[in-house]
């Protein structure tokens, strides 16, 4: 890896954060963290790192003690053979509140992020204070039904990369030192705005997926669909408040979590792709802070 975009030279260019690791659950994890106040746990999402909200962690880290954790299989945290199923990434978690001596948190996440936070709040309910959900909810039995062809003359962007990343060995294979195809591919499709994340972002994140152990770890977390699903089934209604934050996954937001909570806001990003965190970061920080704030 490149000096420049290694998490040591890139934790310099965010002011007051600092760079942790933590042994729980049988894995290390990778976290940075600034700032002062009630925790605040942010989980990033495919194919990012912490880097994902570097735009907002000052914003945040003004009010809370900001703390983005990259999951298994992420970034420089371990990737262990198994494992990622969201209800086991949530203990994960769990286990780095209680390291860290937090008797309850306030916590969210981005796509992949988002699934482990809910899972979390699902799984210690008791832990969760707040939970905030970003432009993607935690799998269900409606992804099964999602189209694995286009559907003709429908301005709809099929999420192909869920199936081709449910294969085993193969994408490793194929994509070892050539993620940035990938990468540049989703970004480009995924933002409305594409000045919103850089070439020096993408090469972040590249450099973060290149190994094949980083594709087969991330691919995991896809692999773990399935089971996740099953798990959704047993959880309850969620008790505490929530917060749904989405741009273009707003609907998914809104046709999903009024069946999952009891307290429930949601907000649209409006003109905005998938990526709210680069396309409308203060926009989005705003909505969280508020959110904690009641």
């Amino acid at each position: 890896m490149e000096i420049q975009y290694s998490d040591e030279e890139l934790i310099k260019l965010v002011p007051n954060f600092e760079t942790h690791y933590a042994d729980v659950n049988s894995t290390r994890i990778h976290y940075v963290a600034g700032g002062e106040g009630q925790p605040l746990l942010l989980i990033p999402g495919y194919p990012e790192t912490w880097w994902a909200y570097h735009k907002i962690m000052p914003l945040l880290a003004s009010k809370y003690r900001v703390i983005i954790v990259e999951m298994r299989g992420m970034g420089n945290s371990s990737k262990p053979i198994d494992g990622y199923e969201k209800k086991n990434m949530a203990r994960d978690i769990y286990e780095l509140t209680q390291l860290l001596g937090y008797e309850k948190v306030n916590i969210g996440g981005h796509d992949i992020g988002a699934h482990t936070a809910y899972s979390f709040a699902a799984n210690y309910p008791e832990k969760t204070s707040k939970l905030i959900i970003l432009d993607t909810p935690h799998p269900d039995a409606g992804m099964y039904q999602l189209p694995m062809l286009p559907i003709l003359g429908a301005q709809y962007l099929y999420p192909w990369w869920l199936a081709f990343n449910q294969v085993k060995d193969l994408p490793e294979q194929l994509l070892e030192g050539r993620m940035n195809i990938i990468i540049e591919w989703l970004f480009e499709k995924l933002l409305k705005n594409k000045n919103s994340v850089t070439n020096f972002d993408k090469t972040v994140y590249t450099q973060a997926y290149n190994s094949k152990d980083a594709i087969r770890a991330s691919n995991a977390w896809y692999q773990a669909f399935p089971q996740d699903i099953e798990d959704s089934k047993t959880y309850s209604k969620l008790t505490m408040p929530v917060l749904g934050v989405g741009g273009s996954g707003y609907d998914m937001l809104q046709m999903t979590l009024p069946n999952t909570t009891t307290d429930l806001q949601l907000k649209k990003i409006q003109d905005s792709g998938h990526f709210i965190l680069a396309e409308n970061h203060e926009e989005t920080a705003n909505y969280i802070i508020e959110f904690l704030e009641q």
